[in-house]
């Protein structure tokens, strides 16, 4: 049996990774279940998994009492202490935001293998962890869809073999917007995405195509790639994932429905395959034609923002990525515009130094200094279009 924790079960990557295990008793048990805050749909799972721990992140909620088989706790430090229990395989690392970093640093110095969904571990501390993959001899494995196809298409073939890699992007729901149509939507449009199931945060990042900026961020450090040697296409039809392109000129894509099960089985099994009967099989004329198409970046600046942020180096990704969640907080609130984040992301870049982090504690304080400064730039938006702050 290969012992699983899943940090960020109650969210839709978590729930998605209950269903695989749920489907595979007899390959997977489940030893800790982590949320931050639902203590209700956490409830439900620990009945039917029975974990020996169940750990919220939020002080608020009260506690249901513990039993015989799962012991309650609270507090990240709860949640770092499951990344490092000796009797787990896997720590699936499905929390949202940079809250995430220190349980994958965790994981990995512990020696564990990280199937990770956190995207902020990799953007905010990148460096980080590829330090603590190697001195802990952890290994990370992707479960975003693009980098699960990156890794699949590379099996088999040696890091130098690699030449280019194209990650694909859906385009979001306002694909074939001009700028100023973005201009007048509202959260609720983008919320409405055309192919993929997911949570509001990175739902609104498919949209501004901040998602697939953060995407290159951590395939840099995933693949060890320059950024001039990686892309993103849009791809309306969500079926490739991703395009590796080898130096004799090969070129291998990963295809599949847009399903997370699949990356995250694959997450749970890697480098072997389980045979899982639920999972659709491709149908390559139902599902013709494949498209493509150049991204917008005049209307959706927000890729080009991130990229550069990557390309600066640094606690520049660190910077980025905590303007663009207070920027998205804001427009899923209703208090800034949808063109107007992206100007907050890049106030934000502008203000602060981007020195490389020498270690968690210079992540966190420059996360929480973006943080503050993006508020600011919220501010300042929100008084602009006199909407109250």
């Amino acid at each position: 049996m290969i012992r699983v924790a899943i940090l960020g079960s109650t969210g839709s990557i978590g729930c998605s990774a209950l269903e695989v295990i749920r489907r595979h008793p007899e390959q997977y048990d489940v030893t800790t279940l982590a949320a931050n805050r639902n203590v209700d749909a956490l409830a439900g799972q620990v009945s039917e998994f029975r974990p020996k721990k169940a750990v919220i992140c939020d002080s608020s909620p009260k506690l249901p009492t513990a039993n015989k088989a799962t012991k309650w706790e609270r507090g990240i430090e709860s949640i770092v202490e499951a990344a490092a229990d000796p009797d787990v395989d896997i720590v699936l690392n499905a929390l949202v935001g940079a809250v995430g970093l220190r349980p994958t640093l965790t994981a990995l110095e512990a020696g564990h293998r990280v199937a990770l969904a956190n995207k902020e571990s990799l953007v905010a501390g990148g460096a980080l962890v590829v330090a603590a993959a190697e001195s802990g001899e952890g290994e990370v494995v992707p479960i975003d869809s693009e980098h699960s196809a990156i890794l699949q298409c590379m099996q088999g073939s040696d890091d130098k073999d690699l030449q280019r890699i194209t990650l694909t992007a859906s385009g979001g729901p306002f694909r074939g917007y001009s700028k100023a149509d973005l201009d007048k939507v509202k959260a609720t449009e983008a919320l409405q995405h055309p192919t993929w199931n997911m949570g509001a945060k990175i739902t609104v990042d498919s949209a501004t195509l901040a998602n697939k900026a953060l995407e290159v961020i951590e395939a840099h450090f995933l693949y060890g790639l320059d950024y001039d040697r990686i892309e993103a296409v849009v791809h309306p039809q969500s079926v490739i994932h991703s395009f590796v392109e080898f130096v004799d000129g090969s070129v291998l894509a990963q295809l599949g429905f847009p399903n997370m099960e699949l990356p995250i089985l694959y997450a749970l099994s890697y480098p072997h395959r389980l045979d899982d009967a639920l999972l659709r099989t491709y149908d390559p004329v139902r599902l013709s034609p494949l498209t493509f198409e150049d991204i917008d970046h005049e209307a959706f600046p927000m890729y080009a923002l991130g990229v550069e942020a990557g390309r600066r180096s640094g606690c520049a990704p660190a910077v980025y990525n905590a303007g663009n969640e207070i920027a998205v907080e804001a427009f899923l609130e209703d208090r800034i515009r949808f063109p107007e984040m992206p100007e907050v992301v890049e106030r934000t870049m502008d203000r602060i130094g981007i020195a490389a982090p020498r270690d968690l504690i210079d992540v966190i304080s420059v996360d929480q200094e973006a943080r503050k400064v993006s508020a600011e730039e919220v501010a300042r938006c929100a008084q602009s279009i006199g909407k109250k702050s």
